[in-house]
């Protein structure tokens, strides 16, 4: 024995990270044009689509690369076991070293080993992992160590084959291995041929009273007739001539055709004949014999069964040319005298009740017979004697025998005049199988053959004895020296069950043999029984005839016949109890035969027997067993005989027999079913039903429902074939050769590379959390919480979200990343990013004039240089966002190239959608959609300003919209359009607002006017009025970035390509609010181009950051307050920055630059770093660009990142640091007590100086109330009250009676005050003192109720606001942050959760 080989896997993990706080600045978002992203990891392995590869899916979908095949390899299949995932395929390496289609990957270890040696040497197409017998079982195409299964023993770690050998015949191959729905059997299916039993000669006596006839076959004669004398028969209308009026003396006739043998009906009239037996039995078809009397017989015919009252077609001998015919109505009945009768069969045994057969065509006066039988489907026994009735020609009966007491029971079949009646014993709950009751079947079998003998057992529905069902043994002895059959069988079944319990040769009765069926209590009975009692149930057995005396020799009545196995195609049940060896690629003993191998024999007569098998390649690729008993099987057949004649693709088995699905199955081949409780889900490459119902909705997905037997949608499916389903989280994961989602809404499209998700509560697709482009094979569960998936991809990212994520501090360092929920789609009518680009760079080249003032105007910027083109944002892209504040739940506003849905609605939403975190859900607005792409987004109180190059319909908006969120309505009445130089698109690239001008919003991006007004690039927009107003002077040519700087956002910093109205030159401009005026920052020459993106740090006007590109190269600048100097980066070619942004740290860098330790610049866009290739966002600390983030678009290439904005306003950059609040106790307690003792001793001295000189007058008053004033409320704000008279020299107790009056005051002062610039615990007395002990860890609480929060040191707070509890030691009041204010101070700790 070889042992596995294994090998260490390079563990991929991000690279040292700076640790950027993202909480600090509250909620962040991130978004761009990107399907998926990952944080940079350095050294990360690129795809190759020719090779598969291996990945783990977290709960929340995340993917992490674990190994890759051998070029040209595949993974197809894999399953958990113990602390492995085993995969495989058909692949010879994995990462390089040797492991052939089976390897094994331990989480634990980071390792992948091959199994062993001798292992299967060709493809592996299914896994299954047996947790009882800790073995691996394999099925393929492969022929060692066996044919098409081969099982690893984790115990001996070696190697076998399965206990019966292997399977072959067809394409000798298997795609699924389950089990039943009690893990009691294997379930195998695929592409084989299964065969029971050997050809063997079996001696035996047949019926010597059967007369022969020329109109009959071998098979049809050894059905034994079905007793009729306890029936209702009925002819009409009747004869009157003596000896021909008695329709019973026909059942049976013991002499030749005449009086008292023959009926005839009444002359010149069509007759009907009516059977009835008021109890369902097992009919093959019925013998008809024709009279020959002078001027009567009939000629025509036609049968309908009841209760169903269908026509039936049937099959015949033409007793003439001996071939095989079939009619309906009518059928044709011989008049030669030489026939004595005709045998029609239907297609398959049916189960009825009667026959009505009418008698349409005669010779001479009427029509007549001489023998009328009903056939069964071959022989058959009841429980109830008085069934057993003694058949035609037979020399005895069917019998029982019993040993216990037995007792009739009567169902409700809901069927008039329909009764069912049973035998059964009551067994006290306990009692051993060799102490209780036992029923034994004696059939009466009229010939040897190869027969299926099925149990039937009656529902426990409608017997209403469910509670009291168990199960039986059953012992099938078919013949001398042939092996009895012991099965064990669940009576639990609620509706009727047909089982097979055995098939395979049988003996005819005889003198010498009879074959018995016998049942008798299970050996270990299942179920609790009722009142301490079980019950037993015998109904009936029926044996069906598969063949009989075909090729079989005769002498007198005793007959050799050769009969050979039984066949199946596709399926076979390996009960794990069997201990039998045997040889699959032969003959399986007949032993081996379960109820549910019928499946198989009933699919191989289905498809025409094995000339069915060719040319088409027919398989059973996947198996489903429902609770209730029944299995679906699917793959890729069409059925064309059988009871399920026509249905294709996919059937159920229940009962024992073939159920056609709704419609007729599917009309494409199926590889796939996960059952989810009453939810059958289904993958395939079909489109819609057999029938065509669904309008061609089932693209590749369908949802079958059980309880309700229908087909339903998975909205429209996908866009190409799916290979697996996987079943995690509540939520179906779909993998296959697919790009795109369907949307049943026309125009929209939802990416999707190989990889989808549909969550089944809410009946809608949503984030699979990981990013593919490529061709998936494979969707497993693992050990523990998550997934592996594998396929052929070209590129892959750790999360997958459409145009946006939401960032937080995570562990380590590393961000925690939270993609949108529900995906983004695109117009599939085409995109206007391309028409947006092409409009612009028209803007540029064009220099004729619309009118003579915009000539003028253009004719000046005729030198400036344009825009540098923005990064490609094809659909669905994400472009800018703000948050709003939606009452107590704050949700995310974005824009972009974007198409959607909304759930609950039927029609497109586009370009702005209104993002719930909470719920993943997305909400359009109402009215009319944008026509466009959005670029820019403002919230101002419950106002939406929405900017970027679109129109909407029915009105004259153009590149600026209003929309009012409180009211869920557009607010554009009186807003007046920008518009566009002649020849070009108007382009709003920023929307911003200066606490310096409240009542204005400024507009930016590459427009001339603004309704009538003149305002090249900038233009300030009037929030009540409407109105536009030129800031100063105005400028020339096109803004792509506004910032802010001084405390009051009093100066404005615009980037673009620029110029002031006099023609001077700038790509950088300032505005001053406070004098109105325009000015050039640095000189003309200070930047080499046009600026894209620009950042102040922390509002310093004199440290100021741009980036744009000029000849073809990126740049990045700094100023200083004096000079432009540029930045060395390692930013190259085509790169394109689309934002600078200054974000926190929660530690410090080691730059020396011009970035403070405590921050880094974050840079994003499409850039290209001559090191590390394609970034979407990098981190520059003043001296080095440092990857931060990676994206990419739907199809695998580079994405790009265009914005990150946050939920706080203002922050601090400043890190903070604080002491436990129990060490700030001791220390304020320490000073206070100073204080206290220090004021005491001033009273003493005092009051003894003044007793020295004043004789003290002692009087009674009463001591003021001192709860007339408010004083602290808690000991910790006596605390931090005494620290400040510590640190700042104000008595801790003041006069707080005008404290209404000084609150500003003491805001403006107070160094402890909160504000969301210094949110990082600044109210604490520890952080005047310096933070010099030990720090303290916090944890997120929420508010249980409202607090007003008016006391000095306290925080007021809402209920359901998000907190962080910085210290909980008291027992009474916690100190506490608020998230979303960045407060900090103590609340009461039962207020908070």
């Amino acid at each position: 024995m070889i042992s596995p080989l294994p090998f260490l896997l390079i563990p991929i993990v991000a690279a040292a990270l700076p640790n950027v706080d993202f909480d600090r600045m509250g909620n962040v978002a991130l978004v761009g044009a990107f399907a998926g992203l990952d944080l940079f990891q350095n050294n990360s392995v690129a795809f190759d689509a020719a090779s598969s590869t291996l990945f783990s899916r977290d709960a929340d979908g995340a993917l992490t690369r674990i190994a890759s095949t051998n070029t040209g390899g595949r993974i197809l299949a894999g399953c958990a076991l113990s602390d492995s995932f085993y995969f495989a395929g058909l692949f010879t390496s994995i990462n390089g070293v040797p492991a052939v289609n089976v390897a094994s990957y331990t989480p634990s270890s980071n390792a992948v080993a091959a199994l062993g040696s001798n292992g299967p040497n060709g493809q592996v197409d299914t896994v299954f992992c047996d947790t009882k017998d800790n073995k691996v079982w394999v099925g393929g195409a492969f022929s060692s160590p066996a044919s098409a299964v081969a099982v690893w023993d984790l115990n001996s770690r070696t190697w076998q084959q399965p206990p019966f050998g292997g399977l072959a015949g067809a394409q000798a191959k298997v795609v699924s291995i389950t089990t039943n729905s009690s893990d009691d059997s294997l379930f195998f299916a695929g592409s084989f041929v299964t065969r029971f039993g050997s050809s063997r000669v079996l001696n035996g006596t047949n019926n010597p009273n059967i007369p022969a006839s020329s109109g009959a076959t071998p098979f049809s004669s050894s059905l034994v007739p079905i007793p009729l004398s306890a029936s209702q028969i009925q002819g009409s209308p009747s004869s009157s001539t003596s000896g021909f009026t008695d329709i019973s003396n026909i059942l049976c006739p013991s002499e030749p055709e005449g009086p008292g043998n023959s009926w005839f009906a009444a002359d010149g009239s069509e007759a009907v004949i009516t059977v009835r037996t008021f109890a369902f039995m097992s009919v093959s078809g019925l013998r008809l014999g024709n009279t020959f009397q002078s001027d009567h017989g009939t000629t025509s015919f036609s049968v309908t069964t009841i209760p169903d009252n269908g026509i039936q077609n049937l099959q015949f001998v033409d007793p003439i040319t001996g071939e095989n015919r079939t009619c309906s109505n009518p059928c044709p009945l011989s008049t030669d005298s030489s026939v004595l009768y005709q045998d029609f069969l239907f297609p398959n045994p049916l189960a009825i009740t009667g026959v009505q057969i009418k008698l349409s065509g005669f010779t001479g006066s009427s029509a007549g017979l001489h023998m009328l039988q009903l056939l069964s489907s071959g022989a058959f026994a009841s429980s109830v004697d008085d069934n057993n009735g003694i058949s035609c020609f037979a020399p005895n009966p069917s019998n029982t025998t019993r040993t216990g007491s037995w007792a009739a029971k009567v169902a409700n079949t809901g069927i008039a005049g329909t009764v069912q009646t049973v035998l059964v014993s009551s067994v006290p709950v306990g009692t051993s199988a060799s102490s209780g009751p036992t029923f034994t079947w004696v059939p009466y079998v009229s010939a040897a053959g190869n027969y299926d003998i099925y149990l039937l057992v009656p529902g426990c529905t409608n017997f209403q004895d469910c509670a009291e069902r168990t199960s039986v043994k059953v012992v099938v002895f078919p013949g001398e020296d042939l092996p009895p059959n012991v099965m064990t069988i669940s009576q639990q079944n609620t509706d009727d069950a047909s089982v097979l319990i055995y098939s395979g040769p049988i003996l005819p009765s005889s003198p010498d043999f009879v074959t018995t069926i016998t049942m008798s209590l299970a050996d270990d009975p299942t179920g609790n029984g009722q009142g301490g009692q079980f019950e037993i149930v015998a109904d009936r057995v029926q044996l069906t005839l598969r063949s009989a005396n075909i090729d079989g020799t005769s002498s007198g009545n005793t007959t050799s016949t050769t009969v050979g196995g039984q066949r199946g195609f596709g399926f076979l049940e390996w009960p794990r109890s069997l201990s039998i060896s045997a040889d699959g690629t032969s003959s399986l003993p007949n032993s081996s035969i379960t109820a549910h191998d019928a499946l198989g024999f009933e699919v191989l007569n289905g498809i025409g027997g094995l000339a069915g098998l060719t040319p088409a390649p027919t398989s059973i690729s996947a198996v489903a067993h429902h609770s209730s008993g029944t299995i679906f099987f699917a793959g890729n057949f069409t059925l064309t005989a059988g009871s399920a004649s026509g249905a294709s693709n996919i059937l159920a088995f229940r009962n024992g027999a073939l159920s056609v699905l709704p419609d007729g199955g599917l009309n494409g081949a199926v590889t796939s079913l996960v059952l989810d409780g009453d939810l059958l889900f289904v993958g395939g490459s079909f489109r819609d039903t057999r029938s065509g119902t669904t309008g061609g909705r089932l693209r590749g997905l369908a949802l079958y429902d059980v309880s309700k037997n229908t087909w339903n949608a998975l909205a429209a499916g996908v866009n190409g074939d799916v290979s697996g389903l996987g079943l995690f989280g509540g939520r179906l994961q779909v993998v296959g050769s697919f790009t795109q989602i369907e949307s049943l809404q026309s125009g929209l499209g939802i990416n999707a590379g190989g990889l989808a998700t549909w969550d089944i509560n809410s009946a809608r697709w949503v984030n699979s959390g990981g990013f593919t482009a490529g061709r998936m094979t494979l969707v497993a569960n693992g050990t523990s919480s998550g997934q592996y998936v594998a396929g052929n991809v070209g590129a892959s990212r750790k999360f997958g979200a459409s145009g946006m994520i939401m960032l937080q501090n995570g562990e380590d360092g590393v961000p925690k990343v939270s993609p949108i929920a529900t995906d983004l789609g695109q117009s599939t009518a085409g995109s206007a990013a391309s028409v947006a680009v092409s409009n612009r760079r028209r803007f540029h080249a064009r220099t004729t004039p619309w009118s003579h003032v915009v000539g003028r105007l253009f004719t000046r910027q005729s030198s400036l240089v344009p825009l540098p083109a923005s990064p490609e944002s094809p659909a669905p892209a994400v472009l800018a966002g703000s948050f709003w504040k939606n009452g107590d739940k704050e949700v995310t506003v974005v824009g972009g190239n974007f198409t959607f849905v909304q759930s609950g609605s039927e029609s497109l939403s586009q370009g702005v959608a209104i993002y719930d975190p909470e719920s993943g859900s997305l909400t359009g607005l109402t009215g009319t959609q944008l026509n466009g792409t959005v670029r820019a987004i403002l919230i101002d109180g419950d106002k939406l300003y929405v900017g970027g190059q679109f129109t909407m319909s029915g009105s004259n908006v153009n590149a600026l919209a209003v929309y009012d969120l409180a009211n869920n309505q557009w607010d554009i009445n009186g807003l007046q359009p920008l518009q566009g130089a002649s020849g070009s698109t108007a382009v709003v690239r920023s929307i911003t607002k200066s606490s310096s001008s409240s009542a204005n919003i400024i507009v930016a991006g590459s427009f001339a006017q603004a309704g009538s007004l003149r305002c090249p690039g900038i233009c300030a927009l009037d929030i009540n009025s409407k109105q536009w107003n030129n800031l100063g002077s105005g400028v020339q040519g096109e803004v792509a970035s506004i910032v802010y700087a001084g405390d009051s956002q009093d100066i404005l910093f615009a980037g673009g390509s620029l110029a002031l109205s006099d023609n001077t030159p700038g790509n950088v401009l300032q505005y001053a609010f406070n004098t109105s005026s325009w000015t050039v920052v640095g000189s003309a020459s200070g930047l080499p181009g046009p600026v894209t993106a620009i950042e102040v740090n922390d509002r310093n006007a004199s440290s100021v950051f741009a980036a744009g590109q000029a000849d073809g190269a990126p740049f990045l600048s700094y100023w200083d307050g004096q000079n432009w100097s540029a930045l060395d980066s390692t930013l190259t070619g085509s790169t394109t920055i689309a934002q600078l942004a200054m974000v926190p740290l929660q530690d410090t860098h080691a730059g020396q630059g011009v970035i403070q330790p405590d921050r880094m610049l974050m840079v994003s866009g499409s850039l290209v770093d001559r090191t590390f290739g394609n970034v979407s966002s990098a981190l520059y600390d003043g001296q080095t660009i440092i990857p931060y983030i990676v994206a990419s678009s739907p199809t695998g290439t580079a994405g790009s990142v265009s914005s990150l904005f946050r939920s706080f306003a203002t922050f601090s950059f400043e890190q903070r640091r604080f002491l436990a609040v129990g060490v700030v106790i001791l220390i304020s307690i320490a000073i206070a007590a100073g204080v206290v003792f220090l004021i005491a001793l001033i009273g003493i001295l005092w009051t003894l100086f003044s007793r020295k000189d004043d004789k003290v007058k002692y009087e009674a008053e009463e001591e003021e109330d001192d709860s007339t004033h408010r004083r602290p409320s808690s000991l910790l704000e006596h605390i931090n009250a005494a620290t400040r008279t510590t640190i700042l020299g104000s008595s801790p107790y003041q006069d707080y009676s005008g404290e209404k009056d000084d609150d500003k005051a003491r805001s403006e002062q107070d160094p402890f005050g909160a504000d969301a610039s210094n949110f990082a615990r600044a109210e604490t007395p520890s952080d005047a003192m310096g933070g010099i002990l030990q720090e303290e860890t916090s944890r997120p609480a929420h508010a249980r109720y409202s607090f007003d929060g008016t006391g000095e040191g306290e925080l007021p707070i809402s209920a359901g606001a998000e907190l962080e509890v910085l210290d909980d030691r008291d027992p009474a009041w916690w100190y506490a942050r608020d998230l979303k204010t960045g407060r900090e101070g103590v609340v009461p700790a039962a207020y908070l959760y």
